[in-house]
């Protein structure tokens, strides 16, 4: 999978690299705040659904249902272990 909780902070934190720009002013500066909030919005959407399948693996855990491959990749974790970002 492509679209990690990773990759999610990475666009994020350069997000925020770019609002910090001291060069940014004027018309580039209202655009940038412009996309922060809708980066924002969009990512808490994405942070809720993670926790939603968090939240049901959790269930089937304890229920005892066979869950093999069932945890998202989304969440980077396989089967307690990080997978590194960009190794598949």
């Amino acid at each position: 999978m492509k679209n990690t909780l990773g990759d999610l902070n990475n666009h994020l934190f350069a997000q925020l690299e770019k609002l910090s720009d001291d060069d940014l002013t004027g018309d580039g500066l209202e655009a940038e705040i412009k996309r922060a909030e809708s980066m924002a919005k969009v990512s808490e959407q994405i942070i809720k659904t993670g926790e939603l399948q968090l939240k049901a693996m959790v269930h089937m855990d304890s229920y005892g249902y066979e869950r093999e491959k069932l945890v998202p990749e989304m969440l980077e974790v396989k089967y307690g272990k990080e997978i590194q970002s960009g190794s598949k």
